[in-house]
């Protein structure tokens, strides 16, 4: 008998989370044409397209973080008399149907915290209840699932470890180096430069990133190749933590450092192709993405030596310690100099992004789904 199965997804526009949704959805209506699926949007959003029959969009007007929805959303659920709810992040209304699973992509909103008042305890709080009650919990990778056995006291046997992958729009060639090069000129941004893509909150370490340019310039000032380096920053929420740019001023990088802000996949894509380095030198991770999605794009990588970034790009990357300015300039510096090294992380990074593929993903959730059902 068919199953019916709500996912919310109400954050497909999101950097991140949205490709993860996208290629979830995507996967699973390549791979299940019996069970139905109700696909809970905003109005006015964009669609997944390519999908079967079985799938439908419902619309729901709030968005997950406004507080009303703690009622109003499973109010709003239960009339959609569904056998499975997904929410594919920890974003769990307190009287939440069941059976429900979430995904969990990382802890970095609690493990990195900022104070320790009544908003922090109540986050705590709802992340660790939203975890409890759930019927299964999607961990996208093994030290994502250490951390939810270890933070937040859940028992291993309510986890499951499944991957994501990188877009699978990253592998595809689509634009002429003429129509590449124009989008570059757009941005008024030429090679060489070093690429960080993803947010700009405190724990991804793009101010020790910003310091450890610094270095790479000072040595690098005089080189015949890089003497014009720069560093771009694609990412969004800046004006929450100014504690970045106020690196590159303390640092006198301003004329060598350009931040975009939110860009479309399309033209993320050629500023992975275009990098020199891609550089992500985080110092919490759940997964990591961006580093897998550069690797697809054929640009060297250096990346934090974290167990959940080790997980993903393996010893196709660069690994530096985040904690340290200096060996993250090593890291860089390293790739920059040594052409034999950079040619051979190139080879290997293509390799290690094709390891993860969204149909492997949307086969291990859908068989989640059935065994709960």
């Amino acid at each position: 008998m068919p199953l019916h199965i709500a996912i919310d997804i109400r954050r497909l526009g999101f950097f991140g989370i949205g490709t993860y949704i996208r290629n979830l959805v995507s996967g699973l209506a390549r791979l299940d044409q019996e069970n139905q699926y109700s696909l809970i949007s905003i109005p006015g959003k964009d669609g997944i397209p390519g999908l079967g029959p079985n799938f439908r969009v419902v619309e729901y007007d709030r968005p997950d973080t406004d507080v009303s929805q703690n009622l109003t959303f499973p109010l709003f659920l239960k009339k959609l008399r569904a056998d499975l709810y997904h929410i594919p992040l920890n974003y769990v209304p307190y009287f939440m149907p069941r059976p429900y699973v979430v995904t969990i992509h990382d802890l970095s909103s609690i493990t990195f915290a900022s104070g320790k008042d009544f908003r922090a305890t109540a986050h705590r709080e709802r992340y660790r209840r939203g975890a409890a009650r759930a019927a299964r919990i999607i961990a996208v990778s093994n030290a994502t699932r250490r951390d939810l056995q270890d933070v937040l006291a859940i028992p291993d046997d309510r986890i499951r470890t499944i991957y994501g992958a990188p877009d699978p729009a990253y592998e595809e060639q689509q634009r002429t180096p003429e129509e590449q090069e124009q989008i570059l000129q757009r941005y008024q941004i030429a090679p060489p430069f070093i690429l960080y893509a993803g947010t700009i909150r405190p724990h991804k370490n793009v101010s020790r990133l910003v310091e450890a340019f610094a270095v790479l310039r000072a040595e690098l000032e005089n080189h015949p190749d890089y003497r014009e380096l720069k560093l771009v920053i694609i990412g969004d929420e800046l004006s929450r933590y100014p504690e970045v740019r106020r690196t590159v001023i303390a640092t006198r990088m301003e004329p060598f450092v350009r931040f975009l802000g939110f860009v479309p996949i399309d033209t993320l894509k050629v500023f992975y192709r275009a990098a020199t380095v891609f550089a992500f030198p985080s110092l919490s991770e759940g997964f990591g993405l961006a580093p897998l999605e550069a690797m697809a794009c054929g640009t060297p990588v250096v990346a934090s030596d974290l167990p959940a970034l080790v997980e993903a790009v393996g010893d196709a990357a660069e690994l530096v310690s985040p904690d340290n300015v200096f060996d993250v300039a090593r890291g860089i510096r390293t790739l920059l100099l040594d052409s034999e090294l950079r040619q051979l992380r190139i080879q290997n990074g293509l390799l290690q992004a094709k390891r993860f593929h969204w149909d492997k993903t949307a086969h291990a959730v859908l068989e989640v789904y059935r065994g709960l059902i």
